[in-house]
């Protein structure tokens, strides 16, 4: 495969952001207590997930709201495909269509949750891509509410609220972050190829970019199928760590704080997803401990429950009021790096 220039330089940026995710996973590995490694391995399945919402929403701008529908139904069906069925026969003793009488190994289940998820996200992009602006926006939420409905109803297959386990724990943080040094380097290429520069041309001029002869529609078709992949992995990752799942982490809250963490660092660039991940996953932490009330600098801090709502929704009111192309802009990393060294 011959890379243009701009993919050459994409594979620098990429590989600054994998050194930097690898050194950070090496540090937990060896030096983190349990709970530190579970907090890490959690930021990484957001990254994966905000990621794959840059492919399409950084790229096309368009604002997709349906993200974690996608990524539950990667992990609903890997989950049930990898069960043991002496465990489906338990937590699944009604599943219609002989769910609950086989089970694959983990790498079926997986390839078989992204093969599924990709037929459905390509059935809902052929909608998708024929609406512009808030259409979109719209629509999205549509099939998140819808799929949700379906993972908390049908409890027969999902189990709803209930959680669903017995999923075997194959995954482990060198596994996560392994996954999403892969996932940086597709982003990446993604963004610098044909694909992704005319897309981003679209978006700017949609009308010139037609004109000269741009199929709009089937790029962010294109555009949306892999993030939809991206999501499902995500998914998988997520199932294939915890060992159970509901339907409560595939809705709006997950929603918004992944939506936090794009436009944080920057919906333009994968660089700033990277850095609107980390920032928001570890900071939130912090925030997470001032809620409990805790003794600070010989002061008893009272109790504030909600205080990590109101800080997501202070981050994207401040972000899209002072610097709405986030933290980054259209910056990549490689653009700081060489710009130094110039």
């Amino acid at each position: 495969m011959i890379l243009n220039p701009s993919q050459k330089r994409g594979l620098v940026g990429a590989a600054i952001l994998a050194v930097v995710l690898i050194a950070i996973g090496l540090i937990v590995t060896y030096f983190g207590s349990r709970y530190q490694l579970r907090l890490v391995y959690s930021a990484y399945v957001n990254l994966l997930v905000v990621l794959a919402m840059q492919v399409f929403m950084g790229n096309a701008r368009l604002t997709n709201l349906s993200h974690s529908a996608f990524m539950g139904i990667g992990a609903y069906v890997a989950a049930i495909c990898v069960t043991p069925v002496t465990v489906k026969s338990i937590s699944l003793p009604d599943a219609p269509w002989g769910l609950n009488a086989f089970s694959l190994d983990p790498v079926s289940s997986a390839l078989l949750a992204i093969v599924i998820t990709a037929v459905l996200a390509l059935i809902v992009g052929l909608f998708v891509v024929r609406l512009t602006g808030s259409g979109v926006t719209i629509f999205s939420l549509a099939v998140l509410v819808i799929v949700h409905s379906v993972f908390l109803y049908r409890t027969d297959i999902f189990k709803g609220n209930q959680a669903f386990f017995g999923i075997p724990q194959v995954f482990s943080l060198t596994s996560i972050v392994i996954l999403s040094v892969f996932v940086v380097f597709i982003v990446r290429l993604f963004r610098e190829s044909r694909w992704g520069i005319q897309l981003r041309a679209c978006a700017d001029d949609e009308v010139g970019a037609a004109a000269m002869g741009v199929n709009i529609r089937r790029l962010r078709l294109i555009a949306w199928v892999l993030s939809a992949i991206l999501l499902a992995v995500a998914g998988i990752a997520y199932a294939y760590f915890l060992g159970t799942i509901s339907a409560r982490p595939f809705y709006f809250n997950h929603v918004f704080l992944t939506l936090a963490m794009l436009i944080l660092g920057g919906m333009r660039t994968v660089t700033g997803a990277v850095l609107g991940t980390l920032l928001i996953s570890f900071g939130l932490e912090c925030v997470r401990w001032l809620e409990t009330g805790p003794v600070l600098l010989g002061i008893d801090l009272p109790e504030v429950l909600g205080l990590s709502g109101i800080a997501l929704g202070t981050v994207i009111v401040l972000t899209m009021a002072l610097r709405p192309g986030g933290i980054m802009g259209d910056q990549e990393i490689e653009d700081l790096v060489l710009k130094k060294q110039e």
